[in-house]
């Protein structure tokens, strides 16, 4: 029978039923405080009533301590307050112990030693005081002890005032300071402790000093911080301490926690702790059989679910600060939030958590001890059955044991040593054979049973690549995990049906890019998927190959399988790029490094999904169109901010695109043609949006560790290499109408507002708009556009056999110049035909409007298609120039000729 909530606080915590019994007057004092959630403003009520009636800190401190536990116990077990309710007061009343300690404590002792005061900056110093663990994450148990570290900024001397008072160093005075207060927060007295205070997570153990400076704690970091220390100090909270104190302790602490770079060997890292932890339970539970149920350190216990969301934070935390957070359930809500994690995953991680949570407390409710073992006796057993709101004791397990099994299986997905054991006898044979320079024969053997083509030109290249100099001075960690993932690739690439040698030339380049860098190593080692993703990556695609091998970093976005076969969602890509420039403000160098990465990143997405054959030619173009111009807009914005003359907090500034931007027809590896508007009569804009675009080409094109993100072509400004960098846009509309070249009308079928000033943009289409409508000689347009057709193709001749898709008469060059032909011919009698929907709409347009004969219309069109997709292919092999043979387009490019005869026959 299902015992009711107020049976369940009277009968079944032996603590609060003591507390309870001692002093008749605790029941309505508890009954009260029961229908409160609690807060520190509370406490400091409680606090100085009590010690208005006469008793000391310490005791008064104790009795509060006593009076919070008993009613979040009172609380929780009636279902008033939730887990987050529980654990933030307890934490909430840790901070306000600490405080209200450590301010009596350095009143004392200031009185009889003076003020401490840096030997650098003159100033007053105060101890901080960090809270590690789930103190740090306001997180902590009911009964659970604090985990403490006490530290200064600077060292020194105290200031004395008057004779009495006796000189002490920074460091002897806080570190008297330090014992006193773990004797007033942990000594038990007749009334019990505030908190049990552990301090062995300082640097050196407590072999350490008590209390360090922040120069000692940044000497410790870099030449002795262990990983598993990494870990502890993800949870660090500065309890105490002046702000501006804090925030350089902060800086010191974040580059010994958090790696710039993506840290997947903190898997391996976090993989061995958990055995050593798991090790010792074992060995526990051996020993003491009947503490067999540890729901902290057990298998799929708290401390798993603790280590799934912090792996996440150390692989990733150096680049997200989002990822920084010291809760474990706001870090698995983030990792939910950003598709690190699936969501429903961590819906069910946080339900998990709970209940084990929950069910800790209710170990510790039963005598205030911290514990996290199921209790050996039936009768408390039974007690905590009753807490967990279950008849007996196979019920609550019963509910236990799916929460368990669940929590390890996420676990296990993670943590899982990955090693193929499998495969170690081919894997030991590899690595003997790379051993010996003479074994190129056995090594070719081998290849050739994994099913190599070609062998022996296999076998002398990883041999080359084996013996080069980077490789010789690999760690013998790196080298194995590089000869495990080496055979781990033989079979991947065996089984695809390209080139064999071609893939593993490839990949023997990529390897040997990142052999240095084991947090690449590890990834792939982790994640056997991703490396076989590269693999087949590596097979379709010499640019795609050169690309990864450039930045290895994209190596995690091959991590999550369901992202990759995603359409991009750019709403959330431009709050992504907001907030990393947000995030990095007055940091000009990790601007551009985030711009990058996130470029990458997406185009990287969009380029695994374009191999997969997932996307057309022509909505990829339009995927990779539209982050070019989220790139431009980021980079105009954040460029601006960099301008300490600006003039007005938003530029009245615009970026037109033209070319391959202008068309939305962009290729991977596509240059920029852009030109810069402004409309503002302020005396400092021409200076001003000069800068502006001068910054945004230098942000554009910079060489950072990420790269570049485009190649920036402005030759197409108002009056070309010789006009200035930006225009006004009535002196951009004057040069249109009276000054501009043919060509640049050319051009301005192509071109379109990409980013910035709106309104700006709306002018330039007006603009473009009355230029292309203008009526023109017919004869006289089509000379001009054969001539410059001339000169393009005498600038591009072809010797070779093959044929050249763009500049070949037949080909792409031609089908745009009959579109802008089209387009000023007849844009006074069609407007329809100034829309930017590109040529192959325009050449059907065109059909349906009877200026072109229909179906050489749609031949054409289609022609440029196949074009389009043709010089794709080719361009993902690596190949700078798309030529082809002649027998595979001869239908195509002869219905460009008879349409480009029809056109300009009579003007030939």
């Amino acid at each position: 029978m299902t015992s009711s909530p107020a049976a369940a606080h009277l009968t079944a915590s032996r603590f609060l039923q003591r507390w309870l019994d001692a002093d008749e007057q605790r029941q309505p004092l508890l009954d009260e405080m029961s229908r409160l959630s609690l807060s520190p403003a509370i406490f400091a009520q409680i606090l100085q009533k009590e010690m208005l009636s006469g008793a000391s800190l310490n005791k008064a401190m104790r009795r509060l301590r006593n009076l919070v536990i008993c009613t979040l116990i009172k609380r929780d077990l009636e279902d008033k307050a939730d887990l987050n309710e529980v654990v933030t007061t307890i934490s909430e009343f840790a901070d306000f112990v600490v405080h209200q300690h450590l301010q009596e404590l350095h009143t004392e002792l200031s009185a009889i030693y003076g003020v401490p005061i840096g030997e650098d900056s003159g100033i007053e110093q105060e101890m901080i005081v960090l809270g590690m663990g789930k103190l740090g994450g306001y997180e902590l148990n009911v009964s659970s002890d604090i985990d403490l570290i006490f530290c200064y900024a600077e060292d020194g001397e105290t200031h004395i005032s008057n004779e009495n008072q006796r000189c002490l160093s920074n460091h002897e005075y806080f570190s008297r300071l330090g014992k006193k207060l773990i004797a007033a927060i942990a000594e038990i007295t007749e009334d019990g402790f505030s908190f049990r205070v552990d301090m062995a997570l300082r640097p050196n153990g407590n072999s350490g000093p008590l209390v360090a400076s922040f120069g000692m704690i940044e000497e410790y970091f870099m030449i002795q911080g262990r990983e598993w220390e990494r870990y502890a100090w993800v949870k660090a909270r500065a309890m105490t301490g002046k702000a501006d104190d804090i925030a350089t302790l902060d800086k010191i602490i974040r580059p010994f926690v958090y790696r710039r770079y993506l840290d997947y060997g903190s898997i391996d890292s976090l993989r061995s702790m958990h055995a050593q932890i798991r090790a010792e339970v074992v060995r526990q539970e051996t020993k003491h059989p009947e503490r067999s149920n540890n729901v902290k350190l057990g298998r799929g216990g708290i401390r798993e679910v603790e280590f799934l969301a912090q792996v996440f934070q150390l692989i990733r935390g150096g680049r997200d600060a989002s990822l920084r957070d010291r809760s474990t359930r706001n870090t698995l809500n983030t990792l939910a939030s950003k598709g690190i994690l699936d969501p429903h995953i961590v819906e069910r991680l946080l339900e998990s958590y709970t209940f084990l949570r929950n069910l800790e407390h209710r170990l510790q409710y039963l005598d205030d001890a911290q514990t996290h073992t199921f209790p050996v006796q039936s009768e408390d057993q039974q007690r905590i059955a009753q807490m967990m709101r279950c008849a007996d004791v196979p019920e609550l397990l019963a509910q236990l044991q799916p929460h368990r099994a669940f929590v390890a299986e996420q676990f296990d997905a993670i943590f899982k040593d990955k090693a193929n054991s499998d495969n170690e006898a081919e894997q030991d044979l590899l690595a003997a054979n790379l051993a010996n320079n003479e074994n190129e024969e056995n090594l070719a053997a081998q290849l050739t049973k994994a099913g190599f083509t070609d062998a022996t030109s296999a076998a002398r290249r990883l041999i080359a690549t084996w013996q080069s100099p980077k490789m010789q001075t690999l760690s013998e960690a790196s080298r194995s995990k590089l000869i495990a993932l080496v055979n781990s690739a033989l079979g991947l690439i065996a089984r695809q049906d390209n080139n064999h040698l071609v893939c593993w030339n490839r990949l023997l380049d990529f390897m040997e890019a990142i052999a240095r860098r084991s947090a690449y190593l590890a990834l792939l080692t982790e994640y056997p998927h991703a490396l076989a993703r590269v693999v087949r990556m590596m097979g379709a695609s010499e640019w795609a190959a050169i690309f990864l091998t450039r930045h290895p970093i994209l190596l995690d976005e091959l991590l999550d399988e369901s992202s990759l076969h995603q359409r991009p969602d750019w709403l959330a890509f431009q709050r992504d790029l907001q907030q990393q420039l947000a995030q990095h403000t007055g940091d000009t160098e990790r601007q551009m490094e985030a711009l990058r990465e996130l470029h990458h990143a997406m185009q990287f997405r969009l380029l695994a999904q374009d191999l997969e054959g997932q996307l057309s030619v022509e909505h990829l173009a339009d995927e990779l169109s539209q982050l070019a111009d989220l790139i431009v807009t980021a980079t105009i914005q954040a460029a601006w901010e960099t301008i300490a003359s600006r003039h007005r907090p938003v530029p009245r500034f615009a970026v037109i695109a033209y070319g391959k931007l202008g068309g939305k027809e962009l290729g991977y590896a596509s240059d920029l043609d852009v030109i810069f508007l402004y409309d503002d009569d302020d005396q400092d804009a021409p200076g001003n949006y000069a800068k502006l675009a001068q910054r945004f080409i230098t942000w554009m094109t910079s060489h950072t560790p990420a790269g570049i993100l485009f190649d920036i072509d402005i030759a197409l400004r108002p009056d070309g290499a010789s006009g200035l960098l930006v225009s006004s846009v009535n002196s951009f509309a004057r040069y249109q109408e009276k000054s501009a070249w043919l060509w640049e009308h050319q051009a301005l079928t192509r071109a379109r507002y990409c980013a910035g000033d709106a309104e700006i943009g709306q002018r330039f289409e007006q603009i473009r708009g009355q230029v292309l409508r203008q009526e023109r000689d017919a004869h006289k347009l089509a000379q001009e556009i054969l001539s410059m057709r001339k000169k393009m193709h005498d600038a591009h001749i072809n010797r070779s056999d093959l044929f050249d898709l763009k500049h070949d008469a037949g080909g792409m060059i031609d089908i745009e110049f009959i579109v802008q032909n089209l387009v000023l011919r007849y844009a006074h009698q069609y407007p329809q035909l100034t829309a930017n929907i590109g040529n192959i709409a325009l050449l059907k347009l065109s059909g349906e409007l009877g200026l072109i004969d229909a179906e050489l219309a749609d031949r054409t069109s289609t022609a440029y298609r196949w074009f389009r997709k043709l010089q794709h292919s080719i361009r993902l092999q690596g190949e700078d120039r798309a030529r082809i043979a002649h027998d595979k387009i001869e239908n195509e490019a002869a219905a460009t000729v008879s349409l480009w005869q029809a056109l300009f026959a009579e003007q030939a």
